[in-house]
């Protein structure tokens, strides 16, 4: 059995988690990508017109609508991240999804993790009084409750770097 992964790296704002989606292609990329598929697509449409056959233009333009749609859905989320922040003091987390901004403070001794459901592959939930928000959406589901008790560990003032991981 590998160690578990330790997540949390130091910071000079105090200790902080970056959790990002895992994605292969930038949406720059997928521009240029979409914008070649455009090019062939329309060529090869422009010839089978000039041969006569003008309806390979409308399927075309339908393959091109689809793929655009679902490259448009990809790019939307591709810059998805939750960042956790402790500065000894106040937890402050920060997750962005589809381009919208949650961003939570709070204070040390009020907050909760909740990582017992990470124990069966749910995200990771924090608790203070009246707010709530669940984190943990770009981990591998067994790495959650390494999360939750890297975060636990800190806000009880017990963080040890590898420490706290390995005993997972």
């Amino acid at each position: 059995m590998s160690a578990a992964p330790v997540l949390a790296q130091s910071s000079p704002k105090g200790l902080e988690w970056c959790l990002r989606r895992n994605c292969s292609i930038t949406p720059r990329q997928l521009l240029w990508l979409y914008a070649s598929l455009c090019v062939v697509s329309g060529g090869l449409s422009g010839f089978f017109w000039w041969h006569g056959a003008p309806f390979v233009a409308g399927f075309s333009g339908l393959e091109l609508l689809a793929v655009g749609v679902a490259f448009v859905c990809y790019a939307r989320h591709a810059a998805d991240r939750e960042r956790l922040v402790f500065d000894g003091r106040v937890l402050s987390v920060e997750v962005e999804l589809a381009g919208r901004v949650e961003r939570l403070e709070f204070d040390r001794s009020s907050v909760r993790v909740d990582a017992s459901a990470a124990e069966a592959g749910a995200l990771v939930v924090l608790q203070a009084r009246d707010r709530s928000i669940a984190i943990g959406r770009h981990l591998r589901p067994e790495h959650r409750r390494v999360l939750g008790r890297e975060i636990q560990s800190a806000l009880c003032g017990q963080w040890l770097g590898r420490g706290v991981a390995s005993a997972v």
